[in-house]
């Protein structure tokens, strides 16, 4: 599972997307995959609380038949990680031309 942010200070709400590629099965298994970090999210976010922004919930193969349990641990910690880096007093500021790579 990859879980990307991005931070609103001007955003009275959260939004979240879902999204799982081809590659982890069928519609029936995406879909199921989808409804599984909706509900590990749902959860999270009931315990935890989210702030404003928009976040981005990405399935992988192994989310899909992951012990609930400790998807939600995953989906917890990855949200920690994440809204650490997002949200500091002090972010660093990418000017968004390429991805930082040695020549």
């Amino acid at each position: 599972m990859v879980v990307q942010i991005l931070p609103d200070d001007k955003a009275t709400e959260t939004r979240v997307g879902f999204t799982v590629t081809k590659k982890v099965g069928n519609s029936v298994i995406r879909n199921r995959t989808r409804r599984r970090l909706r509900e590990a999210l749902r959860l999270v976010a009931r315990e935890d609380g989210l702030p404003s922004g928009d976040f981005v919930l990405i399935g992988r193969d192994r989310t899909r038949g992951r012990d609930f349990s400790l998807l939600k641990d995953d989906l917890r910690q990855a949200l920690r990680k994440g809204l650490d880096v997002n949200f500091r007093e002090n972010p660093t500021v990418h000017s968004g031309k390429g991805r930082g790579r040695a020549k």
